[in-house]
C-alpha cells in the first residue's frame, strides 16, 4: 500500500490515527465501521477520501469534528486536531473546536441554510457567536469572500433568502459561511455532487482558489474521481472502513496499485460521445408511444385570467417515450427537467397541451387518475433523504405499493421484498433498517426499489444516480437496462450526467431555460452540428486528468457560457446571453426556428445547421 510522505510534524492539521469506529447493536456487541484508518492533513493541502457508498468516508471525516453518527461510537484510535484527540472529548469541550478551528460543508447547501433567515445573518453567524469575529468584521470577511467566490452582486447578495439564489451559488455561499471564521480545517461532503456540469466547473474553480488563498485544509469527500483530479493533493482509498491505498493524487489517479483503485478507475464514466450506449430492442414497440407530451406548457405560481401560468416555465414541449425505450432529458439546473416529469406524473398539471398514456389523455392532476394510471407511471424522486418516511421501516417502505397496487399480504409480500431487495443489490437483512441506517447510494437503491414494486410501464428517474459512487450508479444503469429489456418498461431519464444518458438513453431531450434546445436520437445528439448550448455541456464534463479544469475554463463555450445563470424568457432564444454564436439583434428578439435533418435530429437555433460545429 503507497503511503503518504512524512513531513516534519508542525504543519498537520489532522491527524487519524488508528481511527476505529463501530456500532452497536441491540445486544450490546460492537460492529466495526471504521477498521484502523490512518492518514494525514497537512496546512494548505486537500485530502480527498474516495470510494463505494458505504465504505466510511463521510463517518470518517466527521470524525475531523470529534462527532458520530447515531448508533456509532468511537472504539479506538485517535483523531487528532491541532494535537487534541477529539475521541475522548464530550459534546460542550468539543464546541469551541467546531466553531473555530474545524468547518463542515454538507453535500446539500439546500438543505443546510434556514429558508427564513437571509442569507448574511447566516454566513456570519459562527464566528460572532463565538466571539471569534464582531459583527463588522464578520460582515467585512463575508464580503471578501463574495468577491473571492466569483458570486454575482456580492455587495448584496448577503440580502437574499436562500431561495432566492440558484443551486451553484448557494454552494458557494456555504463555502462563504464555512471559510467565514477562518477554519484551520475545512470538510467538504460531497460538496458538488448534485451540481450539473457547468455549475460544478464554476464551484470546484472557486473552491480550490479561496482554498489555496485562506491557506487553509481540507478533507473532501467525494466518489467522483473527476473532482478529485481536480482539487486534491492526496487520495486515500477507502473499501469497508479501511484504507486500500493512499498517496498523492498523480500516483492514484495515473499509476494505481491496488485491484479496488484500480477498479474504481475502470468504473469512471468516458466522456460522452456518439456509439457509447447498448442499442435497445424494438420488440415492445407499439403504435402508439408509451408516454407523450404534446404541445405542453407549465409553470408554477397558479393560473392567471389568459390561461398561462404566473411563472411560466415549460414551453411547447414534445416528447414521445416509445415502449421498452429511455427518453434522456439533460439540462443544467432551472432548464424545467424536474418541472417536466412533474407533468408526467400529474403533480404538476400543464397549463396547455396533453400527456398521452399508450396514445389516450391522462389528467393533468394527479388526484384526478385512476389507480391503474398512477400504477403505470411511477416516479423515483432525486433526493432519497426526504423521499422515504424516516420513521417506517424498509419493509414498509416498498411493502406499502405491493398491498396498493398488487394486493400482496403476509408471505407473498415479504418474498417480493426480499426479491426487490436483491434486484437492487441490498441484502435482505435492510427489510428491517431505518432509512437513517443506510447510506445515501443505500437509501437510493431503496427508493427505486419502491417504485419498481408497483411493476409500473414507464418509470421517471430524477437524477437518481447522481447521489451515487460509479460503480454503484453502473450497477443501477445496467439494473434499469436489463428491466427494460426483459420487461419493455420504458424510462424518461433526468439527468445532469451527459456520460450517464449516452451510456442508457435512445433518444435525448436538450432543455434550456423550458425549451428543447435540441433532440434526437442519442447518437445524432452527440455528434456535430451541435446546439451552442449542447455543446457547452459536453465541453463542460470533467475528465480525470490533473489540469483539465484550468484548461476548460479558458475554451470559447466556458468563458461565455459557463458563468452565465439560466433565465426564462417570453421572446427571442433564451440562451442568447451565453451564446458564443449569438446574432445580436435577432437571437434575443425572434424566437428560433426548429431545424430538422433527415434522420429526425432537431435543432432550435437562428444560426443554419451547416455553422454549428
Amino acid at each position: 500500500m503507497a503511503q503518504q510522505t512524512d513531513r516534519t510534524g508542525d504543519d498537520i492539521v489532522f491527524e487519524a490515527r488508528d481511527l476505529r469506529i463501530s456500532a452497536v447493536r441491540e445486544d450490546g456487541s460492537e460492529l466495526p465501521i471504521v477498521k484502523g484508518v490512518n492518514f494525514k492533513v497537512r496546512r494548505g493541502e486537500v485530502v480527498a477520501l474516495i470510494g463505494e457508498s458505504g465504505s466510511g468516508k463521510t463517518t470518517i471525516s466527521l470524525s475531523a469534528l470529534g462527532y458520530c453518527k447515531p448508533g456509532l461510537q468511537f472504539t479506538g484510535g485517535e483523531a487528532i486536531l491541532l494535537g487534541e484527540n477529539l475521541t475522548t472529548k464530550t459534546t460542550d469541550e468539543l464546541r469551541p473546536s467546531r466553531g473555530i478551528n474545524v468547518a463542515y460543508l454538507a453535500q446539500s447547501a439546500a438543505a443546510t441554510f434556514n429558508p427564513s433567515i437571509r442569507i448574511n445573518e447566516q454566513v456570519t453567524e459562527s464566528p460572532v457567536l463565538h466571539g471569534t469575529k464582531t459583527q463588522a468584521e464578520a460582515n467585512e470577511k463575508a464580503l471578501a469572500l463574495y468577491h473571492a467566490l466569483e458570486l454575482p452582486n456580492p455587495e448584496t447578495i448577503g440580502d437574499r433568502y436562500p431561495h432566492q439564489v440558484s443551486g451553484g451559488q448557494l454552494q458557494r455561499l456555504m463555502a462563504a459561511m464555512a471559510l467565514c471564521g477562518d477554519p484551520d480545517l475545512l470538510v467538504l461532503d460531497e460538496p458538488t455532487t448534485a451540481l450539473d456540469v457547468t455549475t460544478q466547473i464554476e464551484v470546484l474553480k472557486a473552491f480550490k482558489k479561496v482554498i489555496k488563498e485562506e491557506g487553509a485544509a481540507a478533507i473532501y469527500v467525494t466518489h467522483d474521481l473527476s473532482v478529485v483530479a481536480q482539487i486534491a493533493d492526496h487520495i486515500v482509498v477507502l473499501y469497508s472502513g479501511e484504507v486500500e491505498e493512499a498517496g498523492p493524487t498523480d500516483i492514484i489517479i495515473n499509476r494505481p496499485q491496488h485491484p479496488y483503485t484500480k477498479r474504481l478507475m475502470a468504473a469512471i464514466k468516458p466522456l460522452p460521445e456518439a456509439g457509447q450506449g447498448e442499442v435497445s430492442s424494438d420488440e415492445h414497440l407499439r403504435d402508439d408511444a408509451a408516454l407523450a407530451a404534446v404541445g405542453i406548457d407549465a409553470g408554477y405560481g397558479g393560473i392567471g385570467p389568459n390561461g398561462e401560468a404566473a411563472i411560466p416555465v415549460l414551453r411547447d414541449i414534445n416528447v414521445a417515450i416509445e415502449r421498452g425505450k429511455t427518453v434522456g432529458i439533460i439540462g443544467e439546473s432551472g432548464c424545467g427537467k424536474s418541472t417536466l416529469a412533474r407533468v408526467f406524473a400529474g403533480l404538476l398539471p400543464q397549463t396547455d397541451g396533453k400527456i398521452l398514456l399508450h396514445g389516450d389523455a391522462l389528467p393533468p392532476a394527479v388526484a384526478d387518475r385512476s389507480r391503474d394510471q398512477l400504477q403505470k407511471v411511477q416516479f423515483v424522486y432525486q433526493m432519497a433523504d426526504t423521499a422515504l418516511n424516516p420513521r417506517q421501516r424498509i419493509r414498509d417502505i416498498i411493502g406499502r405499493p405491493l398491498e396498493f397496487y398488487m394486493g400482496l399480504r403476509g408471505k407473498a409480500k415479504r418474498e417480493r421484498i426480499e426479491a426487490l431487495l436483491e434486484m437492487v443489490e441490498l441484502p435482505v437483512q435492510f427489510a428491517d433498517r431505518y432509512p437513517h441506517e443506510l447510506s445515501g447510494g443505500q437509501k437510493q437503491r431503496i427508493n427505486l426499489a419502491r417504485a419498481l414494486a408497483a411493476e409500473p410501464e414507464i418509470v421517471l428517474c430524477d437524477e437518481v444516480t447522481s447521489a451515487l459512487d460509479t460503480i454503484v450508479g453502473a450497477n443501477v444503469i445496467d439494473l434499469l437496462t436489463r428491466l427494460r429489456r426483459e420487461t419493455g418498461v420504458s424510462f424518461v431519464f433526468i439527468s445532469h450526467d451527459l456520460s450517464t444518458v449516452s451510456s442508457f438513453a435512445d433518444e435525448i431531450v436538450v432543455l434550456y431555460a423550458g425549451r428543447v434546445a435540441e433532440q434526437g436520437s442519442t447518437d445524432s445528439v452527440l455528434s456535430p452540428p451541435y446546439h451552442p448550448y449542447t455543446k457547452l455541456l459536453i465541453s463542460s464534463v470533467p475528465e480525470t486528468r490533473i489540469g483539465w479544469l484550468e484548461e476548460a475554463t479558458q475554451t470559447r463555450e466556458a468563458r461565455s457560457g459557463i458563468s452565465g445563470t439560466v433565465q426564462l424568457t417570453a421572446k427571442g432564444c433564451p440562451f442568447f446571453e451565453r451564446c458564443p454564436l449569438a446574432i445580436p439583434g435577432t437571437c434575443e428578439e425572434i424566437d428560433p426556428p426548429r431545424r430538422r435533418d433527415d434522420a429526425g435530429h432537431i435543432i432550435e437555433c437562428h444560426r443554419e445547421l451547416s455553422e454549428l460545429g
